[in-house]
């Protein structure tokens, strides 16, 4: 097990990478715990959770995401009498995360909780860095707060139960690490997809952990995402619109806004073609998809109403080189006029 200590300003958060979910009683122990889960988790991992602790279930996929699952959530805690002492224990991917830790945040004003991770998305991308929400609208995390987590548990035998399209999803956000900020491990990732997708232990470690361990620098460096945070958004200014659009998911709409991104960084002349052609070629060898059919006027009145706009701007992630990244503010007019030339070349 790799131990990533998260020195947030909010507080510090622990992330256990590689640590077994049969350890888990070790960090309840003396803790007053309500688990939140869903039925896929209690599907394939009910007999392996901590006996006696209450459970609170909620429905599986992202229409779940809701202020209507956090009143669920609330009614539960109080049928259960948690108190300001009571442990959140949140166990399943991103939406489970997002929604138990928005949750626990404000539940008597704050309650403390922890994670155990069980997708390869969750473990690099919701369960790390304190943000907590909901969706609202059809817009992504439009509710929501930043608060860290105690801990995050991440087991990566819990993803052989995973459907292969949302474990080739999570690679989006390693191959994203890598490209904002580590050419190694960007290197790394294009050198050992195959050895990933057979699920090894090894080479899972490795990139989950280089992962996390960029992530939880700039989250240290900027917790509230008032500036070098936003690096962390490449490719995801696109993504959610195209969530919006079509239901994608995270991962590959992710995978398809960081070839847009990277695109308008060749066409403004910061990176070459071959470093464009090098994004690719990494996405291609984990099965992600590079390009969405969405028409460039309807893809861009998704995107203004994204949370991170600032009146008629938007700040963008784009590449000065693999492994380095800048953000530049752009109108939507500007920028939807780049992306339809760009359409309009390929």
């Amino acid at each position: 097990m790799k131990i990533l200590n998260v020195n947030a300003e909010s507080k510090p958060s622990r992330i256990l990478i590689g640590e077994a979910l049969k350890n888990l009683p070790e960090y309840l122990e003396g803790r007053q715990t309500i688990i939140l889960t869903d039925s896929n988790i209690l599907k394939h991992y009910r007999d392996q959770l901590p006996a006696g602790i209450p459970i609170i279930e909620i429905g599986l996929g992202e229409k779940n995401k809701t202020l209507s699952t956090l009143e669920l959530i609330m009614g539960k805690l109080v049928e259960y009498e948690a108190d300001r002492s009571t442990f959140l224990l949140a166990i399943g991917g991103g939406i489970v995360c997002d929604v138990g830790g928005f949750a626990a945040s404000v539940y008597m004003r704050g309650i403390p909780f922890g994670f155990v991770s069980t997708t390869l998305l969750s473990q690099v991308d919701a369960s790390v860095g304190g943000k907590n929400g909901v969706n609202f609208g059809g817009f992504k995390n439009m509710v929501g707060v930043f608060n860290q987590p105690d801990f995050v548990l991440c087991d990566s035998n819990l993803f052989k139960t995973l459907d292969k399209e949302q474990f080739r999803s999570g690679f989006a956000e390693i191959i994203k690490a890598g490209a904002i900020r580590d050419a190694a491990l960007f290197e790394y990732c294009g050198k050992h997809a195959d050895k990933a997708l057979e699920y090894d232990p090894a080479t899972l470690t490795h990139m989950i952990y280089e992962s996390v361990r960029i992530k939880a620098a700039v989250v240290e460096a900027d917790e509230r995402e008032k500036g070098e945070r936003r690096l962390l958004n490449f490719g995801h200014t696109f993504a959610h619109a195209i969530e919006k659009m079509n239901g994608t998911l995270h991962g590959h709409a992710v995978a398809i806004g960081m070839v847009l991104a990277a695109q308008v960084s060749r066409e403004l002349g910061m990176i070459r073609a071959e470093d464009v052609e090098s994004i690719k070629k990494t996405l291609q060898r984990f099965g992600l998809p590079l390009r969405s059919e969405i028409p460039v006027s309807e893809l861009f009145n998704a995107m203004k109403q994204d949370k991170k706009r600032e009146g008629r701007d938007i700040h963008l992630v784009l590449l000065e080189s693999i492994g380095k990244a800048v953000t530049r503010k752009f109108s939507y007019s500007e920028l939807q006029n780049i992306i339809h030339d760009l359409r309009s070349d390929s």
